[in-house]
């Protein structure tokens, strides 16, 4: 089996640069090279190549048929590196590239669209995507590798085997009111201030909504209408029929003619957002880039 050589790059560069300029000694400043030191690493070459690979004229040097044969294959070689190290180079740099984010329902209320909102602003050149859903979703889409970062949350602190969690904020939970309700006025209530009064819930069952909060106090909500849409709710708020709950993280997209007031956290302590990635793989350059404006 007849032996085979690997052409180092930094040759294949020597070779490409006398091929053009058809001399050694052109070459050599070019290259940043001594003629001797050029003339070092053809030879270097040809003995890789088991051929000669330029004729030694008296002026100059010309290129033999092995010579031209593989100078073409030594450019294409150089420009497919050149490629990758630009594209490289755009990935650290965040010219280029993608973000997947996974992010629970509340969180795309305002954080996370403020998030993406910088991130786009710094860095344009990045294709962001995001996908919705429950917290063990998206901890199923990390794990797969179909998103890059997630936005999750729990009712306590949390430590999870094969994820990174980083606490981002916490989210109190408030309740939202009639403009008049009778509790409209007040900074704080507690849970045994509402039960009388007519929820707005996602589910008929308490347990699938974020009123199961409740239910380890023991206070049992009467659900008088099943909204699964957050306006929806807003609408039957305003126009008195029931009172919701809203997560702080969706404080700022509340409707004018409702009131928030923040239920006890004594009663419901806040919930803890955190940005997962997954454990054991280095986060993309966009990655990063996000965790830390997520972060601020």
């Amino acid at each position: 089996m007849p032996q085979q050589h690997d052409f180092s790059t930094p040759l294949l560069r020597v070779f490409v640069e006398v091929a053009r300029l058809g001399s050694f000694t052109a070459a050599a400043p070019v290259l940043g090279y001594t003629q001797s030191a050029v003339s070092r690493q053809i030879s270097s070459l040809e003995a890789e190549a088991g051929t000669t690979l330029f004729d030694r004229l008296p002026r100059g040097v010309r290129l033999t048929e092995s010579g031209q044969r593989l100078l073409a294959h030594a450019q294409a070689v150089l420009d497919r590196l050149d490629a990758a190290r630009r594209e490289l180079a755009d990935l650290r740099d965040l010219a280029t590239g993608r973000l997947r984010i996974g992010a629970f329902a509340t969180a795309d209320a305002a954080l996370v669209p403020r998030a993406v909102a910088a991130f786009q602003q710094r860095h344009p050149g990045v294709a962001v995507s995001l996908r919705e859903g429950f917290t063990p979703e998206l901890l199923e889409l990390l794990g797969a590798g179909d998103a890059d970062v997630a936005v999750v949350s729990y009712a306590g602190t949390q430590h999870l085997d094969g994820f990174e969690l980083r606490k981002v904020c916490d989210d109190f939970m408030y309740v939202a009111l009639p403009a008049d309700h009778r509790l409209a006025g007040r900074r704080r209530v507690r849970l045994t201030d509402l039960r009388d009064e007519e929820w707005i819930a996602g589910s008929s069952n308490p347990e699938d909504t974020l009123i199961s909060a409740c239910l380890r106090t023991g206070f049992q909500p009467h659900i008088g209408f099943v909204a699964r849409d957050w306006m929806a709710k807003q609408g039957f708020v305003a126009a008195g029929i029931g009172i919701t709950m809203v997560p702080s993280l969706a404080a700022d997209a509340v409707r004018r003619d409702v009131r928030l007031v923040l239920i006890d956290p004594d009663d419901i302590p806040p919930r803890q957002v955190y940005s997962a990635i997954t454990s054991g793989f280095t986060p993309s350059p966009a990655t990063s880039a996000f965790l830390d404006l997520l972060h601020r």
